[in-house]
């Protein structure tokens, strides 16, 4: 096993301590809710990137309000795809001197002077999903997400697997450089020619007129790989419209999206595991401040990538449906 995969077996232990007893099962969950009750109010803020309508948030906050129902949290959100209005949120956090605060780096460079606001106030960071590789160096004690440029990879794997030899990666907020090492990542493997198209993510009848365009004008393009669910499915109308040949595959999911990879319409999905890494990274903080645990020794703690098929969409089709994968 690798050193990442040891870490991400070592975080589920460490983060199972909080839902575990020798009794196991339910009284198990209950157990460690009553623990959490008996514990000190804390307020965690999470701060994301998240621009309107992305289903993928809902996911993580899912995930992020289990662990505070169940250890006396108070989670608040907020989010802003824009990184200096993301920074400005930050910034509200500290203000109103909450307990520990969550955080993505998809534009590292607007968000490092706040978080070390943050740390230099004594407010405990834990980023997720983007800027793996800044998180410990910006002072944050631990980062959950998947590494976009191996999930990128394993993406390009299977776009060739299922015989698409010329590919658009479409990349729906730029200057995300999680979404570019997505997007780089995936074209290290593929072994065709792949080529990235820019939209406007916030707008998604300015997303399928950009994918229907490229279509339009290549009719040689015979893969898409979308980097969010939503666009997933616009890019399927797409090609319908064009009457393309085009496979589109997706990172992330939805419980729409399981629907189509059953049909076939979307060929496979790329899953971080947002749920995992709400849950998560609300659990280190409250196990921070009630234990001084860290997981991950100062590596990202891994969350994917899973990759989700036809072969195996059934098998995940019941908690899609209620909104946690």
């Amino acid at each position: 096993m690798t050193s990442r995969g040891l870490l991400a077996v070592a975080a589920t232990g460490v983060l199972a301590l909080a839902a575990c007893s020798e009794s196991g099962g339910k009284q198990a969950e209950e157990n460690a809710a009553d623990a959490g009750a008996r514990t000190e109010r804390m307020t965690v803020a999470m701060v994301t990137h998240s621009g309107p309508g992305d289903t993928f948030w809902d996911i993580v906050q899912k995930g992020a309000q289990a662990a505070a129902a169940k250890s006396n949290v108070d989670f608040q959100y907020s989010a802003d795809p824009d990184g200096g209005k993301q920074a400005q949120l930050v910034q509200a956090a500290i203000d109103k001197k909450v307990d520990g605060i969550i955080v993505t780096f998809a534009k590292p460079d607007a968000l490092k002077d706040v978080v070390a606001r943050a740390t230099a106030a004594r407010i405990p960071v834990v980023s997720i999903n983007s800027g793996a590789d800044v998180s410990a160096g910006f002072g944050a004690v631990a980062h959950f997400g998947q590494d976009e440029k191996i999930a990128g990879e394993a993406a390009g794997r299977e776009l060739a697997k299922i015989g698409s030899k010329r590919a658009l990666c479409v990349i729906h907020e730029q200057g995300n450089v999680g979404l570019e090492d997505r997007c780089a990542g995936a074209k290290k493997t593929f072994g065709g020619e792949m080529e990235n198209l820019f939209v406007q993510g916030t707008n998604m009848p300015q997303v399928k007129s950009s994918i229907t365009a490229k279509l339009q004008a290549d009719k040689d393009v015979d893969g898409i790989l979308t980097l969010g669910a939503p666009f997933a499915a616009t890019a399927v109308d797409s090609v319908k419209e064009t009457s393309s040949k085009a496979k589109v595959a997706t990172f992330d999911m939805n419980k729409e999206l399981v629907a189509s990879i059953k049909a076939g319409t979307i060929h496979f999905a790329v899953d971080q595991q947002p749920y995992l890494q709400g849950y998560g990274a609300v659990d280190q903080l409250w196990l921070l401040k009630n234990n001084g645990n860290a997981v991950g020794g100062g590596r990202p703690v891994l969350t994917g990538p899973a990759i989700v098929t036809k072969d195996n969409a059934a098998a995940i089709e019941r908690f899609a449906t209620k909104g946690t994968r």
